[in-house]
């Protein structure tokens, strides 16, 4: 048994170069439609999903064009392969580091903020006191408000990590209990593959969560 269950999630492939982070690219690879003559089924999928995903975010992204659409709709599929692949032996999965997932959220959630307080100033300001706040609880609910919204590429970034972490985690250790027990390996290996089918569909509802809560954050502005 592996001494320490985190080290699966170490990045590191020597001590002059790390190559699992190349793992984020391997997305580009699976989707890119050059790679077939005539439309399949993966690409039939694609196409299903994007229509799927299009009328679920509709009132989400009714004040923004199609091509924002599409930006969210990438990064979607980026960290879904990225959350998917990752369950795949030897592939790293980088969205269960924050350096990744908190890199994502920040960047998202400053440009929101930027655009909102050049453009909307007004706006944001009346969000800092909700709506039917008592006169004098003003300051605090402005010092609350302030907190929370400071918070969210946190806690959006917190999810998701978590989430993959405690999946591996699981796996990893089921893993190592049926290695040293091969006798438990008929009552160990149903659990695995439960657990595998559990953190596919867990894949593709963090990303959903994701993606829909950067565009309910955008659409406050």
């Amino acid at each position: 048994m592996n001494l320490n269950l985190f080290s699966v999630f170490d990045p590191s492939t020597s001590s002059f170069l790390s190559l699992n982070w190349l793992s984020m690219m391997l997305c580009l690879v699976v989707m890119y439609p050059m790679y077939w003559l005539m439309p399949s089924r993966i690409i039939q999928l694609y196409k299903n999903s994007m229509s799927f995903l299009l009328k679920e975010f509709k009132s989400n992204f009714i004040k923004m064009n199609y091509s924002i659409f599409c930006l969210y709709m990438g990064l979607f599929w980026f960290v879904f392969f990225n959350n998917y692949l990752g369950l795949y032996s030897y592939i790293f999965t980088s969205t269960s580091h924050l350096s990744v997932t908190l890199g994502m959220s920040l960047s998202f959630w400053f440009i929101f903020m930027l655009f909102g307080w050049i453009n909307k100033i007004n706006l944001m300001f009346s969000h800092l006191v909700p709506l039917g706040s008592p006169i004098y609880l003003a300051s605090f609910m402005v010092l609350i408000e302030t907190v929370s919204n400071i918070i969210r590429p946190i806690t959006l970034s917190v999810r998701l990590a978590a989430n993959m972490i405690a999946g591996h985690l699981l796996l990893t250790l089921l893993s190592n209990l049926m290695e040293n027990n091969l006798m438990s390996f008929p009552v160990i290996m149903p659990l695995i593959m439960c657990l595998m089918s559990l953190e596919m569909a867990v894949s593709l509802i963090q990303s959903y969560v994701f993606i829909t809560l950067l565009s309910l954050y955008l659409n406050e502005i």
